[in-house]
């Protein structure tokens, strides 16, 4: 669950993730700086991720979504829900950036030791305030949706659902003393985490070796100390 553009542009200190052997010629990051950067690209995407299909280039994670959504069936055909899907898809972003601003709260080009003060009463403000504040909207999200509480729109999965089980995921590796005690809570968010788990072809790839793990390189970084008891 990546924003679209890359928030901290340095990675920790010990990080292997910049290494060599991670960014083969052609793929990975020199592929994407070299859409971004190409001169007949006329609608050149800020940063990763972006989606390229033919002639559509497609940057930022919600607008990706919206994108593919109806190509893959992971949104309803109605204007209205798919609306409503796009409107709970850009929350989840907001909620991802807050994330992101926990451990790196006075520059993305700083180094996380560089900010540890500052990161650890923002991660305060957010493991006791904006952590439960989401939880309970998505919980209410589901509580009232007219089809049931299985999903957050309609009575199908859509890709609101895979994003918000990813959110989750991502929560409990942050943060798991302050997401345990919020999901503790919020049932109907867990319960969808847990069924969206056990879907076969989620289930397929998150036992794969395509499964990025967590790592504190990436948006979601466990710093006990940013835990919150």
């Amino acid at each position: 669950m990546n924003s679209s553009a890359p928030r901290s542009w340095r990675p920790a200190r010990r990080s292997s993730t910049w290494r060599a052997g991670r960014h083969r010629p052609g793929r990975g990051w020199p592929r994407c700086a070299a859409i971004s950067r190409a001169t007949a690209t006329c609608t050149p995407p800020f940063a990763p991720p972006f989606l390229v299909d033919g002639k559509v280039v497609v940057a930022q994670t919600s607008a990706i979504l919206h994108y593919l959504g109806p190509r893959l069936k992971l949104v309803a055909a109605a204007e209205d829900a798919r609306l409503w899907t796009l409107q709970i898809q850009l929350t989840i972003a907001d909620m991802v950036a807050e994330v992101h601003d926990t451990h790196h709260p006075v520059g993305a080009g700083l180094y996380y030791e560089d900010q540890k003060a500052e990161a650890r009463r923002r991660a305060g403000e957010f493991c006791g305030a904006r952590l439960p504040k989401f939880a309970r909207w998505f919980e209410r999200i589901l509580e009232r949706n007219p089809a049931g509480p299985k999903h957050l729109v309609g009575a199908r999965l859509s890709y609101a659902d895979l994003s918000l089980f990813q959110l989750v995921e991502g929560l409990r590796y942050a943060f798991p003393k302050a997401a345990g005690r919020v999901l503790a809570k919020t049932p109907r968010v867990l319960a969808l985490h847990d069924r969206v788990a056990t879907l076969p072809k989620v289930a397929a790839y998150l036992a794969s070796e395509r499964r990025i793990a967590f790592n504190e390189d990436g948006i979601f970084r466990r710093y006990p100390e940013l835990d919150a008891r």
